[in-house]
């Protein structure tokens, strides 16, 4: 008798959900799922590696070249790391160690903010060609 009356108090996620509530959490999910889908099109795998710090380059590598670098930055050195095809921020004196957490990146970029070095993963090929940017528009 108790175990009947625990199911009935279990209250199921759509319970009380109107069909605009269904079709709009539907809708999200579908859009959600599209855009894990379609992230390799806005970010494709680069070929270099550009290490920036305050805003400069200061070094430019292929990504299919392993490599560790001592990047100084305005705290120190940040330690950079290239290895199959893939890149990463080994040590850095920054204090909450984020950059360092992001892991492996083949696109896209890692920021160490208060040391102020950038790494970018990016292609060399076409960069001519493109003089605006998604920020600009």
């Amino acid at each position: 008798m108790r175990l009947s009356g625990i199911r009935r108090g279990k209250k199921k996620l759509t319970d009380g959900m109107t069909l605009a509530d269904r079709l709009l959490l539907a809708a999200l999910v579908i859009i959600s799922v599209s855009g894990l889908i379609f992230i390799k099109e806005a970010f494709p795998q680069g070929t270099d590696v550009r290490i920036e710090v305050n805003g400069k380059l200061a070094y430019k590598l292929p990504l299919n070249n392993n490599a560790i670098i001592a990047v100084k930055g305005i705290d120190g050195d940040t330690v950079v790391e290239i290895k199959n095809r893939k890149v990463r921020i080994t040590e850095s004196p920054c204090p909450n160690k984020i950059c360092i957490h992001n892991g492996w990146i083949d696109r896209g970029a890692i920021a160490c903010l208060p040391n102020r070095v950038t790494v970018f993963v990016d292609s060399s090929e076409g960069k001519e060609n493109k003089a605006i940017d998604a920020i600009t528009g």
